[in-house]
């Protein structure tokens, strides 16, 4: 099985910056838990069995050579060429297709190559190949909108699979119009300059429309709208239950208990209570939606949420793990009404430390549901439709909260200051704007409790050594650092080339509010490994914890319903071990984690797409906007520009910057003019205009509203004396001699 210690280790010999070392060194570069470290060597063994990785005469850890056939993931280029990326990592790299040898891959595509060829290119060996095998193509749903060039149907195909559009003949016949939408087949792949056939498989509407745009979506990530007639009959019955204290389950239902989710939220799984003990020690209650006892192992919903792994949030519209009938209601901790949960009691000390946990099954029934707003609005002084019960709790919450975040802000957590976009939508469904996402303190409140909640589930089970589904975030490691290293100080920004978690968060907090802010926290999540669900015991970094998992959210998380399995065996057994029945053994929760890691990064990138397509169908109309940005990356064409209001990101051509000749240089990532000395660097604020969008590719192409240098107050001032020499020093072009150049110098002597 590829778990995660494996990937990681393939993951860091495969890097640029790589040194062999042998396996102890590895271990230390990769910064795991010393308690691991015997699973971790034994990884390696298993490894260099398999042919993964390879040993050198000195017994360090490589990765094996260039075989003469071998499996990977095609990846074409705009420039009729290709590679393959294998998935058996080899000390070659990936393997380059030229023009005509690919049998027709696609993007995504899995194929077979067979090395045709090497050749020594300086101190580097590049390796082609052809394709001779397609095993599987890496997309089987498409979607794309229909154009007609002169009596010729084509389909212009969503994303980035296909680089050109696609022959279509059945559009009439289909009821097809100009722009519509629609879902299709390939019945002949394109070939080397030749165009692929399409048939046409459903007419979704017509483009740009939300409702069309849904369903694209849905086709797209293969996402399920409806469930199963026994899925839906199973879900029924249990909407059928009477809620009484059964033996063994604790009635709270009159203990002061409230719920705050979002405005819109209609699956509340978590509701917090708090009380003191007899030495005025607070004590927190998560009580979490007991979706455990409807939804049994093995048993269709239980298939068929495993199989969704998640709900999947999309703008205006939600797909749900579980039918409704249980996400929105009986499973749901409504105001008033009686609902069973699993318990999880926390006794703090004065300093936010946990000091003591209970758990237990109970019956409650919400005070009152709040939302961010409402809570925030209580805690700013407002005065609002609720019983001062419910503002006593709050307050208390408020106040153990900050406690705990001080805590675990000494601990080591990292807090990413990540912007999130909520679009604002009219009755049509059409994103008519854009607004930062609300991110009162509430929001912190709950993050810190439900944190708590999931840490203390992770310590019980750890104490009984048996296997579960953490959710674990590695630590980054040597390569990942100094990567990051480099990049902030190439930002300007003084800081260790590896840099630690406490110098990270110090410098989080020194570029809040500038204009960095966006780029450097970006950076440093594109510097941390995923964090994936795995029962791999090696922590997760960013929360900087030991033990955690995910609890608190068993109606819309696949991975939390299989810890409530857990906890309710152990409230019913009083303990637990490996031979408990109903514990999974770690070789299927492997593979059970590594497929809701799947199905989770299939729902974000859903997510993202759709609000990525809605938001470009709106500035489509908006030709000639401006808009405000801050300049995210720069690369030899260019800079990518982030609209932090729209959450979205575009590109200014070099060209369009200004009259002059921009020099890239990688080490301080920026663009410097050759005439006029000027820096285009990340970080800086730019107006730009909208110029262009190109709905197919996802792309936006803008340019600044006014250059970035004034060149007529340039000729008049010229560029100081300093900036000038500066900047004709690095650009002094380097001239390499030929042998026939040094022929001619020796002849004239």
């Amino acid at each position: 099985m590829f778990d995660v210690l494996k990937s990681r280790i393939v993951r860091i010999i495969s890097d640029a910056d790589y040194i062999p070392v042998a396996p102890e060194g590895l271990f230390e570069a990769l910064r795991l838990p010393e308690d691991v470290k015997q699973r971790f060597m034994k990884s390696v063994d298993e490894m260099v069995e398999e042919e993964m990785i390879a040993l050198d005469r000195n017994k360090r850890v490589i990765l094996p050579d260039m075989p003469k056939k071998f499996v990977g993931t095609y990846r074409a280029t705009k420039q009729n060429f290709g590679f393959v990326l294998p998935q058996i990592r080899n000390s070659g790299g990936d393997m380059m297709i030229p023009e005509g040898k690919s049998m027709g891959a696609q993007n995504g595509d899995t194929v077979e190559v067979r090395l045709e060829r090497k050749t020594n290119r300086g101190d580097k060996m590049l390796y082609s190949g052809v394709v001779t095998k397609i095993i599987e193509r890496g997309r089987t749903n498409f979607t794309g909108t229909l154009t007609r060039i002169k009596k010729q149907w084509f389909i212009v195909p969503d994303g980035k699979y296909f680089e050109s559009s696609l022959i279509v003949n059945d559009v009439e016949p289909k009821g097809g119009r100009e722009d519509d939408k629609v879902t299709f087949e390939i019945l002949e792949y394109p070939e080397e300059n030749m165009p692929g056939i399409a048939v046409i498989t459903g007419i979704l509407g017509k483009a740009g429309l939300y409702d069309t745009e849904i369903k694209a979506t849905l086709a797209t990530y293969n996402l399920p709208e409806t469930f199963e007639d026994l899925c839906l009959e199973q879900a029924r019955e249990a909407g059928h239950t009477k809620f009484t204290v059964q033996q063994g389950v604790e009635d709270i239902s009159d203990k002061r208990i409230i719920t705050i989710d979002p405005d819109d939220a209609k699956d509340f799984d978590d509701a917090i209570s708090i009380d003191k003990d007899d030495k005025g020690r607070y004590v927190l209650g998560v009580h979490i939606a007991d979706v455990s006892r409807f939804v049994t192992r093995s048993s269709p919903l239980d298939l068929e949420a495993e199989k969704r792994g998640n709900s999947t949030y999309l703008p205006g519209k939600v797909i749900p793990m579980l039918p409704e009938v249980l996400s929105n209601g009986i499973c749901s901790l409504q105001p008033q009404q009686p609902r069973y949960t699993l318990s999880a009691y926390i006794t703090y000390d004065s300093g936010g430390k946990p000091i003591a946990t209970r758990f237990a099954q109970s019956l409650i029934r919400s005070t009152a549901r709040l939302t961010y707003r409402n809570a925030d609005a209580i805690l700013r002084g407002e005065k609002l439709d609720f019983p001062q019960s419910v503002y006593d709790l709050l307050a208390e919450m408020n106040t153990l909260s900050k406690t705990i975040e001080n805590r675990r802000d000494g601990e080591g957590m990292l807090h990413l200051d990540l912007r999130e976009t909520e679009l604002i939508l009219n009755k049509d469904g059409c994103v008519v704007d854009a607004q930062e996402a609300d991110t009162s303190y509430p929001h912190t409140i709950i993050e810190m409790f439900m944190v708590e909640a999931n840490e203390a589930v992770a310590r019980l089970f750890d104490k009984f050594n048996i296997p579960f589904i953490r959710r674990i975030h590695p630590d980054p490691d040597a390569f990942s650092a100094k990567r990051l290293g480099d990049f902030l100080q190439a930002c300007g920004i003084k800081i260790s080339q590896t840099p630690d978690r406490n110098a990270l968060r110090q410098i989080i907090e020194k570029v809040r509010g500038t204009g960095y802010e966006y780029a450097v926290n970006t950076a440093v999540l594109r510097s941390l490994a995923k964090a994936v669900y795995s029962p791999e015991n090696i922590g997760h970094y960013a929360l900087a914890s030991r033990h955690y998992c995910h609890f608190t959210s068993p109606i819309r998380r696949y991975a939390d319903l299989t810890i409530h399995r857990l906890l309710r065996l152990y409230l019913e057994q009083g303990k637990l071990s490996k031979k408990t029945e109903g514990v999974i053994d770690e070789e299927e929760l492997i593979a059970i984690g590594t497929h809701i890691s799947e199905t989770e990064d299939n729902s974000t990138n859903a997510e993202r797409d759709l609000k990525k397509v809605l938001i470009l169908e709106m500035l489509s109309e908006r030709i000639g906007n401006t808009m405000d940005c801050v300049i995210s990356g720069v690369t030899r064409r260019g800079v990518f520009v982030q609209c932090l209001k729209f959450g979205i990101e575009g590109f200014v051509k070099s060209e369009d910057l200004g009259r002059d000749q921009w020099h890239f240089f990688e080490e301080t990532r920026c663009l410097i003019g050759k005439r006029s000395g000027y820096r285009v660097h990340i970080g800086q604020t730019m107006t730009v205009k909208i110029v262009a969008v190109n709905m197919a590719l996802r792309e936006l192409d803008v340019v600044p509203t006014e250059p970035v240098i004034d060149f007529a107050d340039f000729v008049k001032k010229g560029p100081s004396k300093k900036l000038r020499e500066k900047v004709k020093t690095k650009l002094k072009p380097q001239r390499k001699r030929t042998a026939m150049a040094k022929a001619k110098k020796k002849k004239k002597r």
